[in-house]
């Protein structure tokens, strides 16, 4: 099991990578300069990726301005939470704003809704 992030920061290490994935599919275009249309299409391509880290930025942006800024008991930063359970992103201490998680081991799965 891979170790858990702030939802923040990993919303945004997806966003990064968009942009990464593509600069490679735009660059991979670059090696069918024989055959036009198969490079358009890898360019368009990279250029969609790339809108797509600037759209999940700027939701991510959004989702940040209304997080809960909290002190982290442990390491004493300043981070930002969303949903029912977080970690730091300093320390990666849990952090729970809801008196009835308190003390119960971290899981993901409290920041889903219950289905009735």
């Amino acid at each position: 099991m891979k170790p858990y992030k702030n939802k923040i920061n990993r919303i945004r290490s997806f966003a990064l990578s968009l942009i990464f994935i593509g600069v490679v599919i735009m660059y991979l275009g670059i090696f069918f300069r024989k055959n036009e249309i198969i490079m358009i299409i890898f360019m368009l391509l990279g250029v969609l990726a790339i809108l797509g880290s600037t759209i999940v930025y700027a939701w991510i942006g959004t989702l940040s301005t209304r997080a809960v800024q909290i002190v982290c008991p442990n390491c004493g930063g300043q981070t930002k939470m969303l949903g029912r359970v977080d970690m730091c992103g300093h320390c990666r201490e849990p952090l729970t704003l809801d008196p009835s998680l308190e003390g119960k081991e971290f899981d993901e799965t409290y920041n889903r809704p219950n289905k009735k």
